[in-house]
């Protein structure tokens, strides 16, 4: 039985988190009935006329595109507009849209990691990390006894979750000690008696965003008129998302080699692959960002690598950046970069039990390059 377009989407948002997205961007579900099921499905860079006729002839149930084909703004998919024909067509022939911008820039399986994977770059990391969602330290008293209502309450309220983990939490006994006075309603002991309770030192964590909520557990399921706890926001700290990856090549080779070992593993675009720096410079630290990546030249130049791979690099900002002192500047194409990941979505979709095809064609615009005569 094939899965449903809901069931497809909801895999392709959990391995590329909408989240991740960029505030601009234009992700997911652009066309489609979730309901509706899914045996076959093409991936691709762009959304053009040749990628929708494909995807008609194939009878392709869903396209899975890295390029929002709605990210600019319009006011209208009328039929008579260029995107609204392509939308028109979609919808007529019962193909869905689907689209992993940005946030699958900068997941685990992302765009970045396919194309250090083909160049083969190991070991890698985020060239930009996403800090991780921020997380409060809880740090509560409560009598033994009662320590299971209480760190449940604060369970159940967003608390204890460690990545895939959930309920975690450390505890310690000890003996804790108050002194009612005037006006108290201890739930243990009288006003004016010291008194002495064996007491569990709990210790948890929650997201910052749920504080709220977890005090209010707190309170409502410890037994005390006034619960003693501590509260600590923790340092902000790297995730392993982020636009971007940099790693190790397996063996050390020269930047002509590199720019030769590039062009035979990457896609082919209708233009050549080129680079700035020493031609026998030693490359042995990459990095690499999928697309239009020169806003990362800082980072990948902070990262110490020998050599930095990507797309759409312009001439002032490569020049500036080579004389301040940024790795060697390889450009090898938008389209030529980003479509292997197009083969890791389609293993995505392939996961579930659709039948997917990658639309291999290059669909980077330039398409016409001039043809020199040699010793003209």
């Amino acid at each position: 039985m094939s899965p449903t377009l809901g069931d497809v989407t909801a895999e392709l948002d959990r391995v590329y988190p909408p989240a991740l997205a960029e505030p601009w961007d234009a992700v997911g579900l652009v066309c489609g009935d979730p309901d509706e099921s899914v045996r076959r499905v093409l991936t691709c860079v762009d959304v053009t006329d040749a990628v929708v006729d494909e995807a008609l002839r194939i009878d392709a149930g869903l396209i899975v595109a890295h390029h929002p084909l709605l990210m600019r703004g319009v006011t209208s998919v009328s039929a008579d507009t260029a995107k609204g024909r392509l939308i028109h067509r979609l919808i007529r022939g019962g193909c869905a849209l689907f689209s992993a911008h940005t946030n699958a820039d900068k997941a685990r399986r992302g765009v970045s990691d396919a194309l250090a994977d083909l160049l083969g770059v190991t070991d890698t990391v985020p060239l930009a990390p996403e800090p991780v969602a921020p997380l409060d330290k809880w740090v509560v008293m409560v009598p033994e006894a009662n320590t299971e209502q209480v760190s449940e309450a604060m369970f159940g309220a967003g608390a204890g979750s460690l990545g895939d983990y959930r309920d975690c939490l450390w505890s310690v006994v000890g003996t804790g000690q108050f002194l009612p006075v005037d006006g108290a309603a201890p739930a243990l002991g009288a006003v004016g008696d010291l008194t002495r309770v064996d007491e569990a030192r709990l210790e948890l964590v929650a997201p910052r965003r749920r504080r709220a909520a977890v005090l209010a557990a707190l309170r409502g399921a410890h037994p005390y008129e006034e619960p003693a706890f501590d509260v600590f926001e923790q340092a902000a700290i790297d995730g392993d998302v982020g636009l971007g990856r940099v790693g190790r090549l397996p063996a050390a080779m020269t930047l002509a080699e590199f720019v030769d070992h590039a062009d035979a593993m990457l896609p082919r675009a209708p233009w050549p692959i080129r680079a700035a720096g020493d031609p026998d410079g030693v490359i042995e630290t990459v990095a690499v960002c999928g697309g239009a990546g020169d806003s990362m030249i800082d980072a990948a130049t902070a990262a110490g690598a020998d050599v930095y791979l990507t797309g759409d690099l312009r001439h002032h900002v490569v020049d500036e950046s080579r004389r301040a002192g940024a790795p060697a500047l390889v450009d090898a194409g938008h389209w030529t970069t980003e479509f292997p990941w197009c083969v890791t979505a389609a293993a995505v979709v392939e996961s579930l039990g659709c039948r997917a095809e990658v639309f291999s064609e290059p669909t980077d615009p330039f398409t016409v390059v001039a043809r020199r005569e040699e010793n003209r």
